[in-house]
């Protein structure tokens, strides 16, 4: 039947030119964006875990940069370290050389008096980003002698997330500590106290013995006593030479570490971003096909609507005389 007020087979045309125009407007919209699941109507579920993933990525990214930075620290405290084992090295030298009866102790003290001041300048010097591991005072009221480098951000199964950090004890790493704590644990390797009489590290630290960083030999004569005491002088340099290579040895292995998770979470991240691309990416070869597909569906469409409302003219012969 022809009807004048019901053309089915426009009505038809146009809801299949509908749904091509729409489809072609979702592939369109797929290359521009390059996402499959741009929004959260396209794909609930794959929306919220890639927006969630994607956050995770943005913490990941922080965590790096924490990473360096604490890797930058560990460095400066690891080259000050190295510097005070050569310069005490030198001290020891001079030491040796000054146990040879008939020398000039007075000359040899201003040798060691300038590398003692060295001591003290590159300690002091050894600060990023306003920390310094080496010279501290552990009487100040902010001073805690654990450092934290953030080295993770995790997310458990039930959805709760926490950081993680690495920790550092820097106790055994200090070189001058200027705080008053007479126990010997308090002090720093090149400002602690050694018995003169022995050469060991005295367990009061409040007073007495000589330290590294301002021993003198100037008034020590070739009489025995004053030669032991230099020979104890050695035992207590070296010992400090000794404590300082455990620090560099222990700032090494936290570098180390550092190094490797620093890769893990580098690694991690790329992973994080191609799981996210598998959920919600296009495939722009397929989308790009699907576009010449629907490109031609679509001027098909446009022709048999034209063919379809062309049907309702030929009604008008009829009523011609």
């Amino acid at each position: 039947m022809s009807s004048i007020m019901t053309n089915a087979s426009a009505m038809t045309a146009l809801k299949t030119l509908q749904a091509t125009n729409k489809a072609l407007e979702t592939t369109q919209a797929r290359i521009s964006t390059g996402y499959r699941v741009g929004e959260a109507s396209d794909n609930a579920a794959y929306w919220s875990i890639a927006t969630t993933m994607r956050s995770d990525n943005k913490a990941l990214s922080t965590v790096q940069d924490a990473l360096g930075l604490g890797a930058a620290k560990v460095d400066t405290a690891y080259t000050g370290v190295k510097a005070a084992i050569e310069v005490v090295d030198e001290i020891k030298a001079k030491l040796v050389a000054a146990r040879e009866p008939g020398v000039d102790r007075t000359k040899i003290q201003s040798e060691i008096t300038a590398l003692q001041g060295q001591l003290t300048s590159n300690a002091a010097a050894s600060t990023f980003s306003g920390e310094n591991w080496l010279s501290v005072d552990s009487d100040a009221a902010n001073y805690n002698a654990t450092k934290s480098i953030v080295s993770s951000f995790n997310r458990a199964a039930d959805g709760s997330v926490s950081v993680s950090t690495i920790s550092i004890n820097t106790l055994t790493v200090k070189l001058f500590d200027a705080g008053a704590d007479a126990a010997a644990a308090g002090t720093g390797i090149l400002d602690g106290r050694y018995d003169a009489a022995t050469g060991a590290l005295l367990a009061d630290q409040s007073a007495g013995g000589f330290r590294v960083v301002d021993l003198s030999i100037s008034a020590l004569t070739n009489s025995a006593a004053d030669l032991t005491t230099l020979e104890n002088y050695i035992k207590g340099v070296d010992d400090a030479i000794g404590k300082m290579t455990t620090a560099a040895s222990d700032l090494g292995a936290v570098k180390k570490r550092i190094d490797l998770q620093t890769t893990f979470v580098s690694d991690l991240m790329d992973t994080i971003d191609r799981g996210v691309g598998t959920l919600v990416d296009a495939d722009m070869n397929k989308e790009s096909t699907r576009l010449q597909a629907l490109q031609v569906q679509q001027q098909l469409g446009i022709q048999a609507l034209s063919i379809a409302n062309q049907n309702s003219q030929s009604i008008m012969s009829l009523f011609r005389g």
